[in-house]
């Protein structure tokens, strides 16, 4: 993975040092994996978590809330409800995404090993989730 922890915002980790979160060693590494994905995501904090969105569209959500042993990242199309695509956005054969709606996957992480195993497949469908609704 490319070194990309330059572009981490410090409200960010202020937020998540405040939060002092059981599972934040796999935070961290979930963050850099997002960042170093995709060079035109941005972090910020919305919806009291980590968000990435590219040009202001949120695309990507952190829910750490409540604290517990995971993490779930929330693959979205902004906050506004808009009209369901006849199918999901992304055609990917991962098991890692939970479908919610056509425009609305989740993914779960629940130990370092399963972040470590999924990192290449992970990056792959980020950048597909930013190219199908950007």
């Amino acid at each position: 993975m490319a070194n990309q922890t330059h572009k981490l915002n410090e409200e960010v980790t202020d937020f998540l040092n405040a939060c002092n979160h059981p599972f934040r060693n796999e935070i961290e590494r979930v963050r850099i994996c997002i960042l170093s994905a995709n060079y035109l995501l941005q972090e910020n904090i919305k919806w009291n978590s980590p968000n990435y969105s590219i040009n202001g569209e949120d695309r990507i959500t952190m829910r750490i809330h409540p604290p517990r042993m995971q993490l779930q990242l929330i693959f979205h199309r902004g906050a506004k409800k808009q009209e369901q695509p006849k199918n999901k956005l992304i055609s990917s054969k991962s098991k890692l995404l939970i479908w919610k709606e056509n425009d609305r996957a989740i993914i779960t992480i629940k130990n370092s090993a399963q972040i470590e195993n999924a990192q290449a497949e992970l990056i792959e469908i980020i950048n597909a989730w930013i190219a199908a609704t950007s």
